[in-house]
């Protein structure tokens, strides 16, 4: 059997910079549907895992409190 030689990882872990505020921006396109390749491609390179679940949950809660607003109000009508 061929063995692989004891090499160390050259992958280092990658450092994402960016805030909040700019994971919540590119969750709202995504709601929107209007995201262009070179504006996914950096998120995907900058944007932090965590926030982007936590951003898309919120942004799920307001949508469907939104939604019940509306209709609770187009009901009381």
């Amino acid at each position: 059997m061929t063995e692989l030689p004891n090499k160390p990882s050259t992958l280092q872990p990658q450092k994402r910079k960016s805030s909040f505020l700019r994971t919540a921006k590119a969750i709202l396109w995504s709601f929107v549907g209007l995201r262009s390749r070179s504006d996914y491609e950096k998120d995907i390179e900058q944007l932090n895992p965590v926030h982007i679940v936590i951003a898309g949950l919120i942004g799920v809660m307001l949508f469907v409190a939104s939604l019940f607003l509306v209709a609770t109000w187009v009901v009381g009508k």
